[in-house]
Parts: C-alpha cells; sequence; structure tokens
C-alpha cells in the first residue's frame, strides 16, 4: 500500500476504482427515481439546467442513469472477470497434473484461443449461448480465460522446478496435493493483482457488446446500453453521450492503471522442453561393497544434443564418512546429487552400471519402492534454503510432512519430532520457529531448518549440495559443525558438494575432484597436500593462506572449462595444463597411483 501510495499512476488507478466501487454501493439508491422518471415533454434534449448531461428518448435523465447503471455494469464485469480466471487458472494448472499428451493438447488448445481475436471470441459465444446479459458475460469470461491460462501455465512451469516441489514428489504426494498446497498458493499473489487488469479489460468489454446490441437488452440498461440508445442523438444533441462515455472511459482507465501497476511486480519467467536421449553407460563388475550406504559406479546423465554433464562417475559412501565432491561451476557435482537422489529434470536421462543405496539397488526397484526408499533413507540439503522451503507455508508443517507422510505419525507425534529436530540443529527456541514463515528466518536458520527437515526420518545418506554458499563466514562454519555433528551422532553417510576446496579439507573424510563430468582425482582429504593432478594443485594453488605473498596477484587458472556438450575423447583439461603432451589427446583413466588414491592424468 506504501508503494502504491508512492506511485502517481497506481494512486490514481485507486482512487479512480474506489469512486466507481462506491457509486456501484449507492448510485441505484440515490438515482434511480430520476433515472426511470419519464418527462415526453423534454425528449431527447440537450444540456439544461433541469437535465445536467441531457435526456433519452423518452426523456429520461442521462446522467441519473449513469450513474445508476454503475451497479450493474460493475457487477457483469465482475462476474465476467470471475468466469474467465477461474477458467483461465484450471486450464493453467492442468498440465501441471495430467497426463503429459493431454497436457499437451490442453496447452496447445490454450495457444490457439491465445491467437484468435479476443473481442470475437466473445461476439462468437455470445451469439450461441443468446443475446443479453448473461450471454455477454459469458462471452467476455470465455475471452478473457485464454490470457489467465497463459499466465497461469507460465507461473506454473516456474514453481514447479523449485527444490521444495521436487522434494513432494519424492515424498509421493499426489499431484493434485502438488498443485493445491505447493503450486497454486505461491502464484497466487500476481494471479489476483492480474485480475485487476482483467476487470478493466471485461469492463470495456461488455460495453462494447451493449453498445452493439450483443449485451444487455431493454428495459435493463449498462453503460453500453446507454451509449447505444443515445448514439442516434448524437450528431443533434452530443451532450447525451458524455456520461456514458465518460463513466466508461474512467472505469477502465482505473483498472487498467491499477492492474498495470500491480502486474510489474509479478515476475514471469519461460520454460522449455526438449526431446530426451539415451546416455551411454560403461559397465562395471566388480562386487558391490557389503557396508556402504551409496554405491555408485559409472553414472552417466546426458541431454538432448549431446550434453553429457556426468561421465562415468563411481563414488562409494560409507558410514559415517563425509566424501566432498569438489571443482569448478559447471563440472557436473549438483547433477550428481540429482542423479542420486532420482530428481534429474526434464528431459534429462540417467544411466549406471550400479546405483545402490542401503544396500539396495535401485534399478532393480518399482517406482513406488524406490520413493520409499529415497523418502526416508536419503536427506538433500540444497545451496538455497528459499527455494527448499515453501514460502506459502509454515516452517513446522513442512518439517511435519515428513513424518506423517512416511511414518504415519500423527499431527501431534511429526509437532514434537520437528521441534526436536530443530533442537537437534541447535535453533534456539524451535517452538516459535514451527509457527513461522521461511522469510521470517535468517539465511542460517533457514539453512538449518533445511537439516532438520532431512533428519524428521531416518537418513543414511545425507547430500549437501554447496549448503554455506550464500552465508558468511560465521554463518558457514556453524552450519558445517551442525552437519559434522549430525553424521557423527546419526553414523550416516554425507556426500558434501562445494567449490570451495578448503571448506571440503576441513569437514571432509575424502575428498573427490570433478573437472568437466568426470573426477580426475579422489584422496583422502588430509592428504591434499599430496595431490598429484594439475587440476586439483591448481584449486589448492588458488587458494590464500596466511603465508601468501599479498604483494603479488593471486593465482588462477588460464581459460576456462569446456562446456558440457563440447568435451572431446582426450584429457578434457589438457588446454589449460602446463604439463600436457601430444598423449593427452587420449582420456587417462582413472588409476591407483599410491594407497588409496586415484588420478587421471598421464603426468602425474
Amino acid at each position: 500500500m506504501r508503494r502504491l501510495m508512492k506511485n502517481p499512476v497506481g494512486l490514481l488507478g485507486a482512487i479512480l476504482v474506489t469512486a466507481m466501487v462506491g457509486l456501484a454501493l449507492v448510485g441505484p439508491l440515490i438515482w434511480s427515481g430520476a433515472a426511470n422518471a419519464i418527462h415526453p415533454q423534454q425528449i431527447s434534449q440537450g444540456s439544461s439546467s433541469a437535465h445536467l448531461l441531457g435526456t433519452d428518448a423518452l426523456g429520461r435523465d442521462m446522467l441519473a442513469r449513469t450513474l445508476a447503471a454503475t451497479r450493474l455494469t460493475m457487477g457483469l464485469a465482475f462476474v465476467a472477470t470471475l468466469i474467465g480466471t477461474g477458467a483461465g487458472i484450471l486450464l493453467g494448472a492442468a498440465p501441471a497434473v495430467l497426463p503429459r499428451p493431454v497436457a499437451r493438447a490442453v496447452t496447445a488448445a490454450v495457444d490457439l484461443l491465445v491467437a484468435f481475436p479476443a473481442l470475437l471470441l466473445a461476439m462468437f459465444t455470445a451469439v450461441v449461448v443468446g443475446l443479453g446479459g448473461r450471454g455477454a458475460v459469458l462471452g467476455i469470461g470465455v475471452a478473457l480465460a485464454p490470457t489467465f491460462a497463459r499466465l497461469t501455465h507460465t507461473l506454473t512451469a516456474s514453481v514447479t522446478g523449485s527444490d521444495y516441489v521436487a522434494a513432494a514428489r519424492m515424498l509421493r504426494v499426489p499431484r493434485h496435493r502438488i498443485l493445491t498446497r505447493h503450486v497454486l498458493p505461491n502464484i497466487a499473489e500476481p494471479l489476483i493483482l492480474n485480475a485487476a487488469q482483467a476487470m478493466g479489460s471485461a469492463l470495456l468489454g461488455l460495453s462494447a457488446m451493449s453498445f452493439l446490441g450483443m449485451g444487455v437488452q431493454a428495459p435493463s440498461y449498462d453503460w453500453g446500453r446507454l451509449l447505444n440508445d443515445a448514439f442516434g442523438h448524437v450528431y443533434v444533441t452530443p451532450s447525451v453521450v458524455i456520461a456514458p462515455a465518460v463513466a466508461v472511459t474512467l472505469a477502465g482507465l482505473g483498472f487498467m492503471l491499477l492492474g498495470d501497476t500491480f502486474a510489474k511486480a509479478a515476475g514471469r519467467t519461460t520454460a522449455t522442453a526438449a526431446k530426451p536421449v539415451p546416455p551411454v553407460v560403461a559397465r562395471a563388475e566388480e562386487l558391490p561393497l557389503p557396508d556402504a550406504i551409496l554405491e555408485v559406479r559409472d553414472l552417466t546423465v546426458a541431454f538432448p544434443g549431446g550434453v553429457t554433464p556426468v561421465r562415468e562417475l563411481s563414488l562409494t559412501v560409507h558410514p559415517g564418512q563425509i566424501v566432498g565432491l569438489v571443482g569448478e561451476s559447471g563440472s557436473g557435482k549438483s547433477m550428481t546429487a540429482a542423479a542420486i537422489g532420482q530428481i534429474v529434470p526434464h528431459p534429462g536421462l540417467t544411466g549406471s552400471a550400479r546405483m545402490r543405496l542401503c544396500g539396495t539397488d535401485l534399478d532393480t526397484l518399482g517406482a513406488a519402492e524406490r520413493r520409499k526408499l529415497l523418502g526416508s533413507s536419503l536427506a538433500m540439503v540444497f545451496q538455497d534454503p528459499t527455494s527448499s522451503l515453501n514460502p506459502a507455508l509454515r516452517v513446522g508443517g513442512q518439517l511435519a510432512e515428513v513424518a506423517t507422510l512416511h511414518d504415519g505419525a500423527s499431527r501431534a507425534e511429526a509437532r514434537d519430532r520437528a521441534i526436536e529436530r530443530l533442537r537437534r540443529v541447535h535453533i534456539k527456541e524451535p517452538e516459535q520457529v514451527i509457527r513461522q514463515h521461511p522469510h521470517e528466518l535468517s539465511g542460517g536458520m533457514r539453512q538449518r531448518a533445511v537439516i532438520a527437515m532431512g533428519l524428521m526420518g531416518t537418513p543414511r545418506l545425507i547430500i549437501a549440495d554447496e549448503p554455506t554458499t550464500a552465508l558468511d563466514v560465521t554463518v558457514q562454519r556453524e552450519v558445517l559443525r551442525v552437519l559434522r555433528e549430525v553424521v557423527d551422532d546419526t553414523r550416516a553417510g554425507a556426500l558434501f558438494i562445494s567449490h570451495d576446496i578448503a571448506v571440503v579439507s576441513e569437514l571432509c573424510d575424502r575428498v573427490q575432484v570433478m573437472y568437466a563430468g568426470r573426477v580426475v582425482e579422489e584422496l583422502p582429504a588430509d592428504a591434499l597436500h599430496r595431490a598429484r593432478h594439475p587440476y586439483t594443485r591448481a584449486l589448492i594453488g588458488s587458494m590464500p593462506d596466511m603465508d601468501t605473498d599479498r604483494s603479488r596477484p593471486l593465482t588462477t587458472i588460464p581459460g576456462r572449462q569446456p562446456s558440457p556438450a563440447d568435451i572431446g575423447t582426450g584429457c578434457a583439461f589438457a588446454d589449460r595444463c602446463a604439463l600436457a603432451t601430444d598423449r593427452c589427446t587420449e582420456r587417462p583413466a582413472l588409476t591407483e597411483r599410491d594407497a588409496d588414491h586415484l588420478v587421471a592424468c598421464w603426468e602425474a
């Protein structure tokens, strides 16, 4: 409201809309008598002291009739807006819950209707339904629906890619509940704000329909009907069209200005889809490790167009162990986490020689069994807690949802568990925090709340995808301490993803260095000073310490990492490596050079 008061355009729109709403409430009560009074001796007169803006063909006062018609005009526009917005939201949200072929058909139908002129669509509907106020209202509602459907579809697509929606899918939340609980509440604001603009369009459209004789019929009258009745006398007594014309203009302008002011605050994003292609998957023959919490062999993630962000990656996480996955942005770290959690975005596909979680091969499970295992044994802590937590729901409800869905806990039991888990991650006054929304918490508290959400079940594996990137150093240390404590207390395994090799060396037990979708070196964290791969040594060298010469520029790695679509058959780091030779045109395999130390480099 403060912003609205400071915006002259929005303030003018608010004043006009308020005035029209006030007239709609009191207009018929005050002016209906004068509006319906017939004066045969004053038929079709111009402006006079008795009738300021003239009279119609029956001698009725045009100003009084315009003021009295405000209620019917505004009421019909409101109903048409409700029909248009309601139908549009249903059409726009339907693709999120319908099977893909049906969803595409609905989207194509909406695109076709958007391309059709709105007024012609309204007139066609009115002719089919029948002339009159009801037909005009339905016609305008049908004409408004495609625009709202397109807006809803766009907003829905932006929300369905959020981490908390992906988590809800992992929890086997039904599609319709995801839509009503997670998607629609988070797109309600821009839809409501754009409804003000739609109200102005509905009012102008209804007035146009009535002016053309396809809307309100005598003896009822709205502003468009008054313009229709007065149009035959406009050249003789032009004052008779002033009142309804000004009313239509001011009301439409008010709603348009107000809606435009609100609509500028609503962000709009688009989402695209592509046809998937199967990845190339390597095969491994070694026996599975019986004590490993997570065992991945030859994991590959591929997208259309030859984009392969993860290539034949293997890793193992044991109980009580934190494995660090480190590398530059774009090296495939987060996509690896998504593949393990089975949340690679469409149209990406994953394949592996083996993917075992808690001793169970995920590839042998059905969809329901896989979701149950992942939902109960895997906890994911994403980089941005704001996208992991639904801003429309309270923190306690989001934590409790895990316990109620997976463990069948009652609401009271789930609430008590949520309080205990928040206390476990060192959040003060958890009884108050569970009643708050995510925006009321600090960044560090939100991240710890996400960790607590992962602990609502009994996770055996915790995947933390750069959970401290957006936090200051002090809060970062607190979050890392909480993660270490959780792993030590529960004997769970953890996969910690970061681009900060200093953080990885401090927190993790073992480190895997990724470059261009592959692991190029694997070694214990306390042995990083003995790193052999040129890329790992370059990462360590670019990290300043207390002994760094401040008179010299910081060490950097020349060049840039290749795109996942441009990786050749040789060593991907060769173009940036000072040790590169002709042999680097062939890709080196990840082989053991020292005890518990693997390197993929010909010269290391």
